[in-house]
């Protein structure tokens, strides 16, 4: 069982807590329950405070914790909520919180930040020269208090070697969600979504992406050619033009492409297009055509071979399973 420890912040936005719970307590079971089938829980979700003491949010609610964090001997995913809005009245009332969290994250346990609660994580130097995300109307302010992240305030999630964060309040579900899909896979967070009608979340849209897939590597170039496709899946692209914009011979890049990334440019395209093609389908009331067209394949025969090849079955029946649309309709 994946154990999570939620961390209950004094003068927070306490939906930003009680959301990823619900999710993850849900995960493999609610969607099972609705089938008329029994199942185990795949997470233990255990809510902590610093003190092992209830603690007041930033509306009339006050929220009693299962343990302090002293208490806590096991933990694979650390969740860090909303704190408020000021950051020199989060970090002082939360030094003990921070400490807490670099023994953690030394021990190997994935911490994920919402929201202002970011700012225990940059306090905590798990974030320097790593991308990361918080409140729009917060990013200033965090730039300059912590100016060794590489702020990216115009996404919802990002992600960096098990270290996560998420912009606004709401944005919470979407990293649950994805924290979900890490954790125990595709299908387990299309239930889950599913059974409690909400989008899937929207992790490979340039808008709102963590970053490319197989992004771990030390090759800039390729890096950079990935991060055009990331942004540009939809559009027509050779492989010499891929080449060209990193300065490379077009067999010096795929060779070097696929040591980077364990695929071909052509695959890795494709990848993309199909995660893009599942969110459509997921969450939105578009024929296969129409979607075809939208993640940059003009021929839907094509594009339908490809997606039963990439996620074993046709898009109408992919639909079918995961689209949350149909769910709530």
């Amino acid at each position: 069982m994946i154990e999570v420890a939620v961390v209950l912040m004094k003068g927070g936005l306490p939906s930003t807590a009680i959301a990823p719970m619900e999710i993850f307590s849900c995960a493999g079971v609610l969607y099972d329950a609705f089938c008329g089938q029994s199942s185990e829980p795949l997470f233990r979700v255990r809510a902590v405070t610093a003190t092992g003491k209830p603690t007041s949010s930033f509306i009339p609610v006050t929220i009693r914790p299962t343990c302090s964090i002293a208490e806590v001997r096991k933990a694979d995913l650390i969740i860090v909520p909303s704190s408020g809005a000021v950051i020199d009245e989060i970090l002082a009332r939360n030094q003990t919180l921070i400490h807490w969290l670099r023994r953690w994250h030394k021990r190997g346990a994935a911490i994920a930040g919402i929201c202002s609660g970011v700012a225990l994580l940059a306090e905590a130097g798990l974030l320097d020269s790593r991308p990361a995300t918080t409140h729009w109307a917060l990013a200033d302010q965090f730039a300059k208090r912590f100016p060794k992240v590489q702020w990216l305030p115009e996404r919802f999630i990002t992600e960096s070697e098990k270290i996560f964060c998420s912009g606004g309040v709401y944005a919470s579900i979407d990293l649950a969600l994805y924290l979900v899909e890490k954790f125990c896979g595709h299908k387990i967070a299309m239930e889950t979504a599913k059974a409690l009608l909400l989008q899937t979340p929207r992790m490979w849209q340039a808008t709102y992406a963590a970053e490319p897939p197989a992004a771990a590597h030390g090759d800039e170039p390729i890096g950079k050619a990935q991060r055009w496709l990331f942004k540009n899946f939809r559009e027509a692209v050779t492989i010499e033009e891929l080449a060209a914009r990193v300065a490379m011979s077009p067999r010096n890049f795929a060779r070097r492409f696929k040591i980077a990334t364990g695929e071909t440019p052509l695959a890795y395209l494709h990848c993309l297009r199909i995660d893009a093609a599942k969110h459509l389908l997921e969450n939105e009331r578009m024929n296969v055509h129409d979607v075809s067209q939208a993640v940059g394949y003009e021929d839907v025969i094509f594009f339908r071979r490809l997606f039963k090849r990439y996620t074993g079955v046709p898009p109408r029946e992919y639909r079918v399973r995961f689209g949350i649309s149909d769910a709530a309709a």
